[in-house]
């Protein structure tokens, strides 16, 4: 590949180099598309991977699966812990519902009492035993609101605990499922139904080739000519002279000189330097990876 890349930057810096006649296009290079190798996120056994090289993805849907059973009952057994946590909640209104009612009752004794002191029927002691009786039942029934209010706390502070762990679970059931992030041609495949995964091995690698580019060298004098959004026209070379022409937009444009290979090497030294641009082209089916392309501006 990097002696085609030498090729192509060799005969683009040719056409446009001092001379008598007119080049027919201005830079060469090679067309490439946008290709992503799809890895593992989980360990563990492919129960299924069906891909095959040439065979058509689309982005999000799954087309292999590593092995999930561990997952599986790890997730039940969550999900039984989780229902358990509902089970011992308190309900606070009904568990203190008993003692607020005897707390009702003294205190309607102790307004009956007092009306009776005031009558002159009731002892000062009697009053001071409803007073008791009142105190005794208000502390007791705060005390149990925040027994329950600290058990009630302590289930939730669990039930977090333990959805954290369901999303982590359910996370990892959802990377074992393969599946690649564009819609696209297989152009290798890494592994196989039955082989064991482990998080960052390569399984495939995809390619969108609907959408191709040709990846071109200009001179410091073309850039000039050169901007983002500009139609070019490109040309296919399939070899023995056959050349197909496609509508080019300019996509991108580097920021950065490259020196030319010193085989090629003139005595103009800004002619020895070469920017790479990306230009696009739809795919009509004949465009493949690593086919040589020709630019004019």
């Amino acid at each position: 590949m990097k002696q085609k890349m030498i090729n192509a930057v060799a005969l683009a810096l040719a056409f446009v180099s001092c001379g008598p006649h007119q080049p027919a296009f201005d830079a060469t290079g090679i067309f490439e598309a946008t290709e992503v190798t799809v890895s593992a996120e989980a360990n563990g056994r492919l129960v299924a991977l069906d891909v095959d090289e040439g065979s058509s993805v689309v982005a999000g849907r799954q087309v292999g699966l590593v092995d999930t059973v561990q997952l599986q009952l790890k997730a039940q057994q969550i999900e039984a812990t989780r229902e358990s946590i509902v089970r011992r909640q308190p309900h606070l209104d009904i568990q203190i519902a008993a003692t607020r009612q005897q707390l009702a009752k003294a205190q309607r004794e102790r307004a009956r009492t007092a009306a009776l002191l005031a009558d002159g029927a009731a002892t000062r002691k009697q009053m001071d035993d409803a007073e008791n009786a009142v105190s005794v039942l208000s502390r007791q029934l705060e005390a149990q609101i925040s027994t329950l209010e600290t058990g009630r706390r302590s289930l939730e502070s669990e039930a977090n605990g333990a959805e954290m762990q369901r999303r982590q679970v359910t996370d990892q059931l959802r990377r074992c499922r393969i599946s690649s992030p564009i819609t696209g041609t297989v152009l290798e495949k890494y592994a196989e139904q039955g082989e064991l995964a482990t998080v960052g091995r390569p399984l495939f690698k995809v390619a969108d080739t609907r959408k191709m580019f040709l990846r071109a060298y200009i001179t410091s004098r073309q850039l000039a000519q050169v901007r983002l959004g500009q139609k070019v026209k490109v040309f296919a070379d399939y070899g023995d002279g056959a050349r197909r022409s496609y509508a080019g937009r300019v996509v991108w444009v580097s920021h950065r000189a490259e020196f030319t290979p010193k085989t090629i090497l003139t005595d103009d030294e800004r002619a020895n330097q070469v920017y790479a641009i990306k230009v696009f082209v739809h795919n009509d089916g004949l465009l493949k990876i690593g086919l040589y392309g020709e630019l004019k501006l």
